[in-house]
């Protein structure tokens, strides 16, 4: 989840009267597989992967059950992954690039 949705729903619940255990994140799967592709978009390159099959396998993806905070606060994330990452990268890239220019 991108850092404004985070902080966003945060000051909601803090703004509530919710006081039982609630999740706050993103509802969009994603395999390890899927978001090297979606770096490799936004970055334009191509990584080499590597797999160890012998290692243990864990989970295939990550999501977050976000039913509970709809239903009291009506709130989801707006910003998707890829247009998180998208920014996230572009921050990244222009605190670097001085360094290499």
């Amino acid at each position: 989840m991108y850092i404004d949705d985070c902080m966003k729903g945060t000051t909601m619940l803090l703004n509530s009267s919710i006081s039982d255990p609630i999740n706050l994140g993103s509802s969009e799967v994603v395999t390890i597989n899927q978001l090297v592709d979606l770096v490799e978009e936004i970055a334009e390159i191509k990584l080499t992967r590597n797999y160890n099959l012998g290692a243990p396998k864990g989970v295939r993806g990550r999501s977050s059950d976000n039913a509970m905070i709809k239903e009291h606060l009506n709130w989801a994330p707006s910003i998707s992954l890829k247009d998180g990452i998208r920014k996230t990268y572009a921050w990244i890239y222009d605190q670097m690039k001085p360094r290499y220019t």
